[in-house]
């Protein structure tokens, strides 16, 4: 009866409650459901519900329509920005602390460290904040940093009952420290310190119309996981895991390549389903199976947009030199998409907008060097706005410019409007604003990464490739599994290897 306890917990008045939360076992419910109840009493506290990703804002704000304005839904780093911009003179920074997060390679945890740091030199800061949240509820909590942590625990020190959901084999996004910041907490002194803990433990995620069997097997793999052994494909699987043996013959780092007969069984699971995400570890293979399936299958691009930020950065630093600006480009194109290579378009251009446009020229040239001109008339953000969107305009009407693909097209599509806004930071800003609150969710079927679809579910999902690279005997590796494994509701295809096998299966 774990759920009634779990219910029970976090309903009383204990000042802080740990929920041990599996994949698929109703954390959401639990969560939405508890503010739901809040909101509807008659004094009704502010709930505030912290979550790490878009994606699980999106999720929670479905669950709590009709809650108003007593539940406020944010990510951490949100809460985080928000703090920072009440205080950002006693922090040392600009009014803008968005702006001084994205210049910066590792802003946000700087920020969370400055923050931290703050509300424990000023415990009133975090007394405010506490009387404006007198519930705060983290989603995730495997997820956050030392400083993140720690102003969690600041607002609890200062009375804000604090219910956190975490599941340590779901902690799959590497420490990224920075000099100074707190270390991450531990999971063991949390639980021993927590007024109550909990554990969820049934599979909800497939119960409620999905395939019981492979709820089951999916906690008894995560059992397995989490004790260091190795996950049994010889026997007792249920008819909705389907295993497949494809040797990968690609001969490019991260690429995918499968003969034909091995992977007939891939393209009919494929072709039959209507709910599906195809799930990998790194984003070049993700490319590489995008292509593998003719392009016929959409990349699940996410919040994040790395490609775009790193443009920008460039963008800021090289306005007024054109050749700067067309290697920025060269080097975006081909972190969205494939096609537009140094030696077929990018050197030229490179040579074009540092030269001026000055040469007479015909055919492919001559287009490469109007594409150059959009730089040098205007050497700024938009003139790559300009350019990007004839680069788009030239792929549909010129057969030279064909063979471009465009992989992560809203990543490509925010770029090319950078260029209506007075600057390039304003824009970025503002369309990162739009991203966040319009909560987009993934196409019927797409590809993903397993960091990406942290947090999504579907009816089906292949997983490939499975082997010793991918998913080596490693704590991470573990968790990534378990994660890919989690997403499915009624069918799971794992593509393995028995030349390189994963050390995390008996085959």
């Amino acid at each position: 009866m774990s759920d009634a306890r779990v219910s029970a917990a976090i309903r009383s008045d204990a000042p802080i409650v740990v929920v041990e939360a599996p994949a698929g076992c109703g954390k959401t419910h639990q969560g939405a459901d508890y503010a739901n109840a809040l909101s509807g009493e008659r004094d009704a506290q502010r709930m505030l519900i912290l979550t790490h990703t878009h994606a699980a804002c999106s999720v929670f704000a479905g669950r709590t329509k009709g809650a108003g304005s007593r539940v406020e839904i944010a990510t951490i780093d949100s809460l985080i920005a928000s703090i920072a911009g009440a205080y950002h003179a006693g922090l040392g920074l600009p009014a803008d602390t968005a702006a001084w997060v994205r210049q910066r390679k590792d802003g946000y945890g700087e920020l969370a460290l400055r923050v931290a740091a703050l509300l424990k030199r000023h415990p009133m800061v975090a007394t405010a904040a506490a009387r404006r949240y007198p519930v705060v509820l983290c989603d995730e909590h495997q997820d956050s940093s030392g400083d993140q942590h720690a102003i969690v625990m600041a607002l609890a020190a200062q009375g804000s009952r604090v219910r956190i959901f975490a599941d340590p084999m779901q902690r799959i996004f590497p420490d990224k420290p920075v000099k100074g910041a707190s270390p991450r907490y531990d999971w063991n002194a949390l639980t021993g310190a927590a007024q109550a803990f909990e554990r969820l433990d049934f599979p909800h995620r497939w119960s409620r119309g999905g395939c019981p069997d492979l709820g089951a097997w999916t906690l008894k793999a995560r059992e397995t996981l989490k004790n260091n052994g190795r996950i049994d494909l010889r026997s007792g699987l249920p008819d909705s895991v389907q295993v497949v043996v494809a040797e990968n013959q690609s001969q490019v780092r991260m690429g995918i390549q499968l003969a034909s007969m091995q992977r007939k069984p891939i393209d009919d699971f494929e072709k039959s389903q209507s709910s599906m995400l195809v799930l990998t570890r790194y984003n070049d293979t993700a490319r590489a199976i995008r292509a593998m399936f003719m392009r016929r299958l959409p990349i699940w691009e996410g919040h994040t947009r790395d490609g775009l930020d790193r443009l920008v950065a460039a963008i800021r630093a090289g306005t007024g030199d054109a050749a700067a600006l067309a290697t920025a480009v060269v080097a975006f194109m081909d972190e969205v998409g494939k096609g537009f290579s140094p030696s077929a378009f990018g050197d030229r251009l490179i040579r074009e907008a540092m030269e001026g446009c000055t040469k007479s020229t015909s055919g492919k040239p001559a287009l490469i060097q109007e594409l150059a001109r959009s730089l040098t008339a205007e050497p700024d953000h938009r003139g790559v706005s300009k350019m990007l969107r004839r680069v788009r305009e030239l792929k549909e009407q010129q057969a030279a410019f064909g063979a471009i693909e465009i992989d992560y097209g809203k990543e490509f599509w925010e770029a090319v409007r950078l260029g209506d806004y007075e600057s390039p930071d304003i824009g970025l800003a503002e369309i990162a604003y739009r991203r966040t609150y319009t909560w987009p969710s993934p196409p019927a079927r797409a590809i993903s990464t397993i960091h990406k679809a942290k947090g999504l579910e579907c009816e089906s999902v292949i997983l490939l490739p499975v082997n010793a690279d991918t998913f080596p005997d490693k704590e991470n590796a573990r968790c990534l599994l378990y994660v890919a494994l989690s997403r499915a509701t009624h069918r799971l295809q794992l593509v393995l290897s028995r030349a390189n096998p994963s050390p995390l299966f008996i085959i």
